[in-house]
């Protein structure tokens, strides 16, 4: 099996010529025009519009770990909280014609660090986002948070300002396999950050990696079993990838061969279903009803706003779906949003793309999607991925019927060459 990174707006590169900045009213005229031409007739017709989340990207951390490959840059001196959170409000503000009269039901701040945000900062931003945007009454909103900036009091303010879910970035319970992450925290931060959380949050998220450098099969199940013993509502379980552009991808540390690595799903596969977990997704680990909305919607191929530094955006109309990325480096991002122009790169989701796009992310899902899905978040008819649908079939990596569309296990195992099949020359 080759490794599945996630997916969603807080993802991707910066590329694409710099447009000309414009002065705000400008840019909210522009907005407005823009909204208005893509309401006009064009090549979908799409029933009904996909539930809509916010995704907020906060470019800051600590220290660059070497993994990853995310839009993320070390604070060096601090960094400028006040004049970022001016730029998101005036992001959300030009972004608001696209999505009128549209509900939020999630929101995701993500990084970067988020956590690294002042309690009073953060209480800002939510504060700007219910003044702007409409937001359902049971809205989850998720903050990701790193054990090396847990404080106790800092915590329980960011659960009075409105964050009702965190998502933790342990990685590891094991003091030598975090060093050689390069994390900030150790073992005794990772379990202290746990135990604050479970004081101010009934809903959360653990984040682990597996076949990490040097690691064990040992090691790996200590790991799983500690973060069982926290009893999250959630745990996210990824397989350490050693990406692009990265320090690991210039200096490769050893990691576990491909049959230990197999050893170690296996092995996460039992003790989550022991534990009472349902693997609903690659990488995703939930209680019943725990599952996390907002990647759902990512993967049901939902609409997201995508606010801060290189963040992305997918939002439909009723004839087209657009993609937006803003500006990636803070620093660029800072001096557009405050000309009225935070957006880099802006294009519609071609008809011969759509179905390659869907399938991409619904069959990250375990238990499939309903087969009229496809129509309601496409505009297209189940015939125009027919051919691709029937030879993943007859390569026994998916299963059909009139009620759902599915990967098998085999094509769970081997998920890359399902959905390549998907891919139109």
């Amino acid at each position: 099996m080759i490794p599945i990174k996630p997916v969603g707006p807080g993802y991707g590169t910066e590329h694409g010529a710099v447009k000309p900045a414009l002065k705000t009213d400008d840019a909210l005229s522009a907005a407005a025009n823009s909204a208005a031409a893509y309401l006009k007739p064009g090549v979908l017709n799409l029933s009904a519009l996909p539930p809509l989340s916010l995704y907020i990207h906060f470019p800051w951390c600590v220290k660059k770990c070497p993994y990853c490959d995310f839009n993320s840059h070390e604070v060096r001196g601090g960094f400028p909280e006040q004049e970022y959170l001016d730029a998101l409000r005036a992001d959300l503000e030009r972004a608001l014609p696209l999505i009128w009269g549209r509900k939020i039901y999630t929101i995701f701040i993500g990084g970067g660090t988020p956590s690294l945000m002042s309690a009073a900062g953060l209480d800002r931003l939510l504060s700007d986002v219910r003044t702007l945007l409409p937001l359902d009454g049971a809205a989850e909103i998720t903050m990701e948070a790193n054990p090396g900036t847990f404080e106790a009091e800092k915590f329980k303010s960011y659960r009075a300002s409105g964050i009702n879910r965190l998502s933790i970035g342990i990685q590891s319970f094991n003091a030598r396999h975090l060093q050689a992450l390069g994390r900030i925290h150790d073992d005794h931060e990772a379990r202290r950050a746990v135990d604050i959380a479970r004081n101010s949050f009934d809903n959360f998220n653990l984040d682990l990696m597996y076949a990490l450098p040097s690691q064990t099969l040992a090691e790996a199940r200590q790991d799983i079993a500690t973060a069982i013993g926290f009893a999250p509502p959630h745990l996210s379980l990824y397989h350490l990838t050693l990406e692009p552009n990265t320090y690991f991808a210039k200096y490769p540390p050893v990691v576990p061969d491909d049959d230990a690595s197999a050893e170690m799903q296996d092995m996460i596969a039992e003790m989550t279903t022991a534990a009472g977990y349902t693997q609903y997704e690659v990488s995703a680990y939930a209680q019943a009803g725990r599952q996390a909305r907002h990647n759902l919607n990512y993967w049901e191929f939902g609409d997201y706003l995508g606010i801060g530094a290189g963040a992305h955006s997918k939002i439909s109309f009723p004839h087209r779906i657009l993609r937006q990325v803003r500006y990636k480096q803070p620093k660029a991002y800072l001096e557009h949003s405050r000309n009225g122009n935070p957006v880099q790169e802006e294009a519609e989701i071609g008809r011969a793309d759509l179905g390659f796009e869907f399938m991409l992310n619904t069959l990250r899902l375990h238990h499939g999607f309903a087969p009229n899905l496809f129509a309601e978040r496409t505009g297209l008819t189940l015939n125009a991925i027919e051919q691709q649908l029937n030879l993943a079939e007859a390569k026994g990596l998916l299963y059909r019927d009139h009620r759902i569309i599915r990967p098998t296990v085999l094509g769970q195992r081997f998920l890359n060459d399902l959905q390549q099949l998907f891919l139109m020359d």
